[in-house]
């Protein structure tokens, strides 16, 4: 089963592709979306879909699944991963693609352990299981956090489905 992982966000949106069989995980690609920090923000959402869009066509995965949005203390960010998350479940409902999502404390807890894990923790969790498979070509350290929160929200799905459990946390 191939599963597309996404962690949403307006100027950058972390993807991964994993395949997954009932005892092996392999990494078929992950990378970024990104957009203009200053761009028009319809032309922002425009690009994100057509990534998106060339994704879903590239790889043609089983499901989607992308992580629930925790609203924090800045609805202003909030709004706009919002409005992106918006555009990748449109995209996949074009593609008749299945999507799911993951609250980040289920993400978090299922892959490291720990529902309150730090970036740092949940990149080398996202290591431990996928091994060689994830060395990071993103030059900016924050960016990677993107790809590695992507995989695990893949990774996530993989075991729910792996165990038998609900397919939304």
């Amino acid at each position: 089963m191939l599963i597309l992982g996404i962690d949403p966000g307006t100027a950058t949106t972390g993807y991964g592709v994993i395949n997954f069989s009932p005892n092996k995980f392999d990494v078929i690609k992950f990378g970024l979306i990104e957009t203009e920090k200053n761009g028009v923000p319809g032309e922002r959402l425009e690009s994100i879909y057509e990534e998106m869009s060339h994704l879903l066509e590239e790889f043609k995965p089983d499901v989607v699944a992308v992580e629930r949005l925790f609203f924090a203390t800045n609805a202003k960010t909030a709004m706009a991963v919002g409005e992106a998350k918006g555009i990748i479940i449109f995209a996949a409902s074009r593609y008749k693609v299945e999507v799911v999502e993951y609250a980040p404390g289920t993400v978090k807890k299922t892959i490291s352990g720990d529902g309150r894990a730090d970036k740092k923790m949940m990149q080398k969790s996202v290591r431990e299981i996928l091994g060689h498979k994830v060395k990071s070509e993103v030059k900016k350290k924050t960016h990677f956090d993107n790809c590695a929160d992507a995989l695990a929200i893949a990774l996530c799905h993989a075991y729910k489905l792996k165990n038998g459990g609900d397919k939304n946390g």
